[in-house]
């Protein structure tokens, strides 16, 4: 038979509520940090911007929770079946009387999540050249207008100006303010670059910066968007994103990098003592260029001087006149000898031509005969009744032909 119910009660009875309170003041404070190895199941990420999955391994589960703004910052790609590693705090749930992790930290099985996706995104955008040392512009000397994209209320913009103030005064500088971390920034910073290169008048240089922070504050300077603007940017840009030992993709991408916001102030512009002692330097460059520069046109002046063609310029022009002089008369001579020498040999001419002359055989007696225009060089060429037309020394005689005999030069008759 079951043995009969008790009738005393307990002296103190706790409510539901009461047991659960203290059992979630015990296991939250035993349990305030701790790291947890398992598997995803269940994920799950509402509207909220809350993850909300299960971690389990072969015996057990164990539910967990990322709020939102801790899932901002993770950059693994949370699924079903992806082996982690957590720390967190174990909080209980009391309307419902269950437990669950409250993730802080995650990283992937082997390799951190942070890690493995900055190096996925490197070797992309280095096979692109964004990276490429070839790419990389210089920056002005001394630019007068310089843009700043940064958050205008963090200490990296107080450093930058502070040094800038110190080194040089004689530069305009435009905040473009953006958020600097958490979900969004790297959109607000890719925008803030881009609206840079559209200011008028122009930017001579464009900084990014902002101060230290772990890898998951810095994390949208490692963000395609972020890095993508700076290598596109028309602007010369500096990178100056944290601390001497953080590096990001922003720095690889950007023209040059500066350790911190400090020195991108020393990149960007140049001392003033600097400056001055360049100026006097250039100065004493440009004198002793121009001393040596007179001394030389002056010794080029003394040669000049010193011929006897500027020393006694009159003389050369004596000298041409006489020669002038010379060359007239050697041609009055030479006209004079060859127009005697023509004369006598035009006599010699005339003489021979004078000799050979018809006329001149008329004169002493001879005759010339012509027939019907030809001249008759022998008896042949006539017959009885020709007429004929004798020339003579002083005139021309017309003949009848009554016969014709021919005979020698001797007066002998031929047959």
């Amino acid at each position: 038979m079951p043995a009969p119910a008790s009738t005393d009660r307990p002296d103190r009875v706790q409510s539901v509520s009461q047991l659960t309170a203290l059992l979630k003041g015990v296991i939250e404070t035993a349990f305030a940090d701790v790291w947890v190895a398992g598997e995803i199941s269940n994920f799950s990420r509402p509207q909220s911007g809350h993850c909300y999955l299960t971690l389990k391994d072969d015996a057990a589960q164990l539910r967990a929770v990322i709020w939102r703004g801790t899932a901002s910052r993770l950059r693994v790609d949370l699924r079903d079946g992806v082996e982690v590693i957590c720390r967190g705090r174990l909080d209980l749930y009391p309307p419902r009387g269950s437990y669950q992790l409250v993730i802080d930290e995650l990283h992937l099985q082997g390799e951190g999540a942070v890690e493995a996706a900055l190096r996925k995104l490197r070797e992309k955008l280095a096979a692109e050249g964004l990276f490429a040392a070839e790419r990389k512009r210089p920056l002005p000397r001394t630019p007068r207008r310089i843009g700043v994209v940064t958050s205008p209320t963090g200490a990296a913009i107080r450093d930058f100006l502070e040094v800038l103030r110190r080194r040089w005064r004689g530069v305009e500088v435009l905040i473009l303010p953006t958020r600097v971390q958490g979900d969004g920034a790297a959109k607000e910073i890719a925008a803030a670059i881009a609206n840079a290169a559209r200011i008028r008048p122009e930017l001579d240089v464009l900084v990014v910066t902002r101060g230290g922070g772990s890898l998951e504050d810095l994390w949208c300077f490692n963000e395609e968007p972020v890095v993508r603007a700076i290598a596109g940017s028309p602007i010369p840009t500096i990178s100056a994103i944290g601390h001497e030992i953080d590096v990001t993709l922003s720095d690889l991408a950007a023209d040059v990098r500066a350790l911190t916001p400090s020195e991108a102030a020393e990149r960007v512009a140049p001392a003033a003592s600097e400056m001055t002692e360049l100026v006097a330097s250039l100065h004493g460059r440009m004198r002793r260029a121009l001393v040596g520069r007179a001394e030389q046109m002056r010794a080029w002046l003394d040669a000049l001087a010193s011929r006897p063609a500027l020393a006694r310029p009159a003389d050369g022009v004596r000298q041409l006149a006489r020669r002038a002089d010379e060359l007239s008369q050697r041609l009055d001579a030479g006209v004079a000898t060859a127009v005697r020498d023509n004369r006598g040999k035009l006599g010699v001419a005339a003489g021979r031509l004078e000799a050979l002359s018809p006329l001149a055989v008329l004169g002493r007696g001879y005759s010339l005969t012509q027939r019907d225009g030809r001249l008759v060089a022998s008896v042949s060429q006539l017959k009885a009744g020709d007429l004929i037309a004798t020339t003579l020394a002083d005139g021309v005689a017309t003949s009848l032909v009554e016969s014709v005999e021919k005979k020698t030069l001797t007066g002998k008759k031929l047959k």
